[in-house]
């Protein structure tokens, strides 16, 4: 029997949380960060989750990730995430199998759907081969017993072995999954070491005449009082003479309380421990399990407020540096593919969406303007790329073009290609910013933001809303959608000139670009091309930005355009409103998010669109 963990206490645990969760109006379902919930409900899911790694590693014969963390959640809560062998998320034709383990009302319900599942799959269970799955969990005080029940659940399938990787960000554990399945070293020292010796060939390859004093020195860093603080500590004593302070690590203060990513993103407004005193600082947030990051300067005289740099000038950023290092190494500054035009790509909400669709390209970027996000590089392209390296280096060692080829490399090495890294994330940043001489001043003006308000409000059942055409439109409950177009009736939206020409839009996807976003904007999003390239390797350089802006709604860009291209199109004027609404991936919340042209109106529209959502979808709609 595959099943050695005694029925009876499955059965205890499984009755307790049927209790619980009838208690607390919970409904489990694995969502784009797992399952999440208060942790007292989690004790079998988790267990349950444990044989589904372990059935998972069996099935693609290779080493699979199990991370006990709830990310920017309140303590209270904890969750569960499986990483795939690339280091990546749990595949999504999974997903429907974890939902109806944690569904299964009792053990005989669960043996019987694990065995129809394994016959389904064809995955072997006579012990004939192994499974290995990494453990990690972050600092909440629950994580240590739900680490335990997921250990019980991983060595009940014969031949699983549960290897504890310890106290870790999520990115981390993602990262030895990825490091393992590629015949990598892949313990905590090793992702250090990898992070620091690529930040150091940046560092080192920032060309001469740079002033460094641009960058106003120190960087202060909010660690949400997470692991991310106390990992960024570690890294800090092996980066010796890298300027950074870190506060909120978690020494005291409680996780995610008025600290993190995400509360400084939704509520701008410096976290605790920061103030006026800050003023003009370039400071930067991790969230609790630092798989997020975002900067801000905190204003001076201005109540704790901030000027955010979020995900998308983080994405902006990088698009910019590695377009500059790619106009070198391709070796020729000047001579770009004729074709112009720009594809518009888009996903439902969620980085594995996200994921999914930038490791299509030869260079991925994908960001959420939450601050989740990462650059992916094709094996082909590393490829190539490392050709080029060599060859640049017996025919013109030192020059321009080869520092450019290995700014690169030391790129793909710095990032954390499983997954969005906070940790690799600001050492790019921070190292970017030293190559440019810029200052977070400047960075932040690469474009205006629009004012704009998020909203969640909480629903009976997160499912009952349905979107389409990536989450821009609720198809359910009928009538919803109607009623949120006669709140924005009154919206003019604008599109810069001549954009219908040059762009194949289809005006239903109501595809949109901001006059002050786009002129700034996309000169950062394209890809310059080589004759000398083979095209295949050198596709297109993938990023996104939100639709207007729209937090968390992901748009993935394709761009094979020049500067002087994209300069003839001018911008029309117009007042820009816009409102969506989606439910949550991880609790039973509708997320209600607005733009407009002032604060004011931002804030009616969220609050009006709330009500409604309220009304339709809330504890008093039914």
């Amino acid at each position: 029997m595959w099943l050695l963990v005694a029925e009876n206490q499955e059965e205890k645990e499984a009755e307790k949380k049927k209790n619980i969760t009838r208690l607390l109006g919970v409904k489990l379902s694995y969502g784009t960060s797992g399952f999440r919930a208060d942790w007292l409900v989690l004790q079998s899911t988790v267990f349950r989750v444990g044989i589904l790694a372990a059935l998972r590693s069996l099935k693609t014969q290779s080493v699979i990730g199990l991370m006990i963390t709830a990310s920017h959640n309140i303590v209270s809560d904890n969750g569960i995430k499986i990483a795939d062998p690339t280091g990546g998320m749990l595949s999504q034709d999974w997903e429907p199998f974890a939902d109806a383990l944690a569904s299964a009302p009792d053990s005989q319900h669960l043996a019987q759907l694990i065995d129809d599942f394994v016959k389904k799959e064809n995955i072997p269970l006579e012990g004939a081969e192994s499974a290995e799955i990494l453990l990690g969990r972050d600092t909440r005080p629950t994580g240590k017993s739900l680490l335990e029940a997921a250990k019980q659940g991983i060595i009940s399938i014969v031949g699983a072995i549960a290897v504890d990787m310890g106290v870790l960000t999520t990115p981390q554990l993602h990262w030895m999954v990825r490091a393992r399945n590629k015949a990598m070293n892949a313990t905590e020292l090793d992702y250090f070491n990898q992070l620091s010796s690529s930040f150091r060939c940046l560092i080192d390859l920032i060309p001469q005449g740079i002033a460094p004093n641009k960058m106003n020195g120190i960087v202060v860093v909010d660690g949400a009082n997470g692991v991310g603080g106390e990992k960024l500590e570690a890294l800090k004593r092996i980066l010796n003479g890298f300027d950074i302070e870190i506060r909120n690590s978690g020494k005291e203060g409680v996780l995610n309380d008025g600290v993190g990513a995400d509360f400084v993103q939704k509520e701008k407004v410096a976290p605790r421990g920061f103030g006026p005193a800050n003023a003009g600082i370039r400071c930067a947030s991790l969230d609790g399990d630092a798989d997020r990051l975002v900067y801000f300067s905190v204003l001076s005289n201005s109540n704790n407020k901030i000027d955010l740099v979020d995900g998308d000038k983080i994405l902006s950023l990088f698009a910019l540096f590695i377009k500059e290092q790619l106009t070198y190494a391709n070796g020729a500054s000047t001579d770009y593919l004729k074709q112009s035009g720009l594809e518009v790509m888009f996903t439902p909400t969620g980085v594995k969406y996200l994921h999914e669709k930038a490791a299509e390209y030869d260079i991925g970027i994908y960001f959420e303007a939450n601050g989740h996000g990462t650059i992916l590089f094709s094996e082909g392209f590393l490829h190539w790329l490392d050709g080029r390296n060599s060859e640049l280096a017996l025919t013109s060692k030192g020059s321009e073009q080869q520092k450019a080829a290995m700014r690169l490399l030391a790129v793909s090495k710095l990032i954390n290609q499983a997954v969005g890294d906070a940790l690799s994330g600001l050492l790019l940043v921070e190292a970017i910013l030293q190559h440019m001489g810029w200052s977070i001043h400047k960075w932040n003006e690469l474009y205006h933001d629009l004012p704009s308000k998020q909203l969640k409000v909480k629903v009976v059942d997160r499912s009952a809303i349905v979107t389409e055409k990536a989450e821009t439109v609720v198809v359910r409950p009928l009538g919803i959608q109607e009623v949120i177009n006669v709140e924005t009736a009154e919206t003019v939206v604008v599109r810069p000139l001549g954009i219908q020409e040059a762009i194949n839009v289809e005006t239903g996807k109501h595809i949109s670009l901001c006059h002050a976003l786009y002129p700034c904007l996309a000169p950062c999003l394209y890809f310059a091309h080589s004759v000398e390239v083979d095209l295949s390797h050198f596709t297109c350089l993938a990023a996104h930005v939100s639709h207007l802006r729209l937090q968390d709604f992901a748009r993935l860009w394709t761009c094979t355009m020049t500067l002087n291209s994209l300069s003839k199109f001018g911008a029309g004027a117009s007042d820009l409103l816009g409102c969506f609404v989606r439910p949550s991936g991880t609790e039973d919340v509708v997320s209600v998010y607005a733009e407009a042209t002032t604060e004011e109106a931002a804030d009616n529209l969220a609050s009006s669109v709330a009500r409604l959502v309220d009304q339709f979808l809330g504890f008093g709609s039914s």
